[in-house]
């Protein structure tokens, strides 16, 4: 099936989003104070009326001197969320629990200097061009045959678009009257990728609660893309930073009943294993806790779950819901829906390293203190003649997909 699942539409009519691809204007790096510097408001209709959109500066890049931008949606309930124009990064997502206290939910640091420094986990970032691993680091193109930076698995593999991807990138950005819209061109051969890409990364908040992410991408030159977002998950709260802080998170993924059998070194074997009867079958809700310490060899092998999930009905229109987690500390729901063919479900198991800097708490994040719910194409599908749509974007379609994280309370 081609990416292009809607070649003649660019973007839904309904979003408000400039159509218009914007080159690589990134901005100046000027002294600023850390203070907001601009607001705009917007009353495009109801579900949108009352946001507004809000700019300070998220501190200086130090490798380009350029200054990140910090941008604040606010919607008219309270609830927020906050995105960094290095990496076109959710810092935070912060929205009422039970009792109608604003939570933030999702792991993150402070300024910019984490992020570009110490990059561990990828926290809350724009995966890019390619998610997840590329077996020795190699794919092959039109008969052409490219070679990446292996970053990962002691040298076996190429993960999240190496270590100079798009979550290392400072991405121009465009206040939208509802949202931002951040876009990024990649330059041919640039980390190793083919093609000069144009990417649009558009994040809107609604009045629902309903944080949506549209990626668009084009290309001249055919080339692979496999986009998707890093955030870390605790809806406990962010705070929660300790070992295992996750074991009470419920979770569903109820439109998944098979995932992609892994190798060794948490790559596809090309199997497709049903979950009927294994640790990996949520489709009915289970506690992290209860099941992440079962005797499973592909549990070892992820050190927890670390899972690429098949999504069932999935046609590459359509949004499906693919995860449901609830915090019954909080009372805070998360349901996730996309219209990519899998996703990767994810108890942060290698989090706590040494290297790692204190979060926005002022705490380290631990090893299995957050979840990851991402959404992508298979993992290696490029390499794997078992998986059918291989990430292709060819030269001359639009790349266009959706997710979109949604919250809820107990009341």
């Amino acid at each position: 099936m081609s990416i292009d699942f809607n070649p003649h539409v660019f973007s839904n009519p309904n979003t408000h989003i400039n159509q218009k691809f914007a080159g690589p204007s990134f901005m100046q790096a000027k002294p600023q104070k850390d203070t907001f510097v601009k607001t705009i408001n917007s009353n495009v209709d109801d579900k949108y009326s009352g946001i507004t959109v809000s700019e300070k500066s998220f501190g200086t890049i130090q490798k380009t001197g350029e200054i990140a931008k910090l941008y604040t949606i606010k919607n008219k309930n309270g609830a927020s969320v906050e995105l960094s124009s290095f990496g076109a990064t959710i810092v935070s997502i912060k929205v009422p629990d039970k009792s109608g206290k604003m939570i933030d939910v999702t792991q993150g640091y402070d300024n910019v200097t984490p992020y570009e420094t110490s990059p561990v986990g990828h926290a809350g970032g724009t995966i890019g061009p390619c998610a997840n691993k590329i077996n020795n680091g190699e794919f092959t193109i039109n008969s052409e045959k490219y070679s990446l930076e292996k970053n990962k698995d002691g040298g076996k593999t190429h993960c999240h678009g190496g270590s100079d991807g798009f979550d290392v990138k400072n991405w121009s950005a465009n206040p939208l009257p509802d949202g931002i819209e951040f876009n990024y061109t990649k330059k041919d051969m640039e980390n190793g990728y083919p093609g000069n890409v144009d990417v649009k990364v558009v994040y809107k908040l609604d009045n629902d609660n309903n944080l949506h992410i549209q990626y668009y991408a084009k290309t001249d030159k055919d080339t692979l893309l496999n986009l998707t977002n890093h955030t870390y998950f605790n809806l406990d709260g962010a705070e929660n930073t300790s070992e295992n802080s996750i074991y009470e998170h419920i979770v569903k993924l109820p439109n998944s009943s098979s995932y992609t059998k892994n190798n060794e070194i948490a790559v596809p074997t090309g199997e497709i294993e049903k979950v009927d009867n294994t640790p990996f079958d949520f489709r009915q809700p289970k506690k992290i806790g209860d099941v992440i310490n079962a005797d499973s060899e592909q549990l070892k092998i992820g050190s927890g779950f670390d899972q690429n999930y098949c999504i069932d009905n999935y046609d590459g229109k359509n949004l499906v819901d693919i995860a449901e987690v609830k915090s019954e500390k909080t009372g805070i729901n998360l349901k996730v829906s996309t219209n990519l063919p899998g996703f990767q479900f994810y108890t942060s198991n290698h989090l706590g390293k040494s290297t790692q800097p204190a979060g926005k708490s002022g705490t380290k994040y631990e090893k299995r203190s957050a979840l990851c719910i991402e959404p992508q194409f298979y993992p290696n599908a490029i390499n794997t003649k078992e998986f059918e749509e291989k990430g292709i974007l060819k030269n001359g379609e639009i790349y266009n997909r959706e997710i979109i994280y949604s919250f809820s309370a107990d009341k």
